[in-house]
């Protein structure tokens, strides 16, 4: 039986406490939107269909990577650029270079034969805030977004692989400091 399986990029800290925060608010003042079935994270990958049997490929491919692009890890190897609030889409804008060559060295070396689809690689990376939410929430939710996130709070980040299952709970297989 197929599986479906992500990787994302996950904050850790302070920023992340602030997101917690800003999901649990919101739900509570507005309602779900779209952004409250995923954990706060960075998509560094669409979800892509294997068999639960290559998990451990995957495993050793994203550890590999890592390994190949840990010399060149900066200080900082994701940063969090600003916050964008826009009429239908709320978000922390994010640039690593860094991240973007190791995924893409990552998708070099992840060689399942079982997988159904190619590794898809994202780019303009961001971390959802809020999206698919009426119109007439958006005021609210910048609102709170702007009381209780600081895009420049401490934060350090975790790579990670998950397998999303069909009622949308989530299984990390395995994660990864950065």
């Amino acid at each position: 039986m197929l599986r479906e399986f992500i990787v994302y990029a996950c904050p850790v800290g302070k920023l992340n406490n602030q997101l917690e925060e800003y999901f649990t608010t919101t739900c509570r003042e507005c309602g779900e939107n779209a952004a409250h079935q995923y954990m706060p994270h960075c998509t560094l990958t669409g979800f892509f269909q294997d068999e639960l049997t290559a998990v451990p490929i995957y495993i050793q491919a994203l550890d590999n990577a890592l390994k190949n692009y840990l010399p060149t890890r900066t200080s900082q190897p994701i940063i969090v650029v600003d916050i964008e609030l826009k009429a239908d889409f709320h978000y922390l804008k994010i640039e690593s270079i860094w991240i973007e060559k190791l995924i893409a060295n990552f998708a070099n070396i992840a060689n399942s034969p079982t997988r159904t689809n190619q590794l898809r690689l994202k780019n303009n990376l961001h971390l959802s805030l809020a999206y698919k939410f009426p119109l007439e929430q958006q005021q609210i939710l910048a609102k709170i977004a702007k009381k209780i996130i600081n895009p420049q709070a401490e934060v350090s980040w975790e790579l990670r692989f998950y397998e999303r299952h069909p009622n949308n709970s989530w299984t990390c297989h395995q994660s990864w400091k950065l």
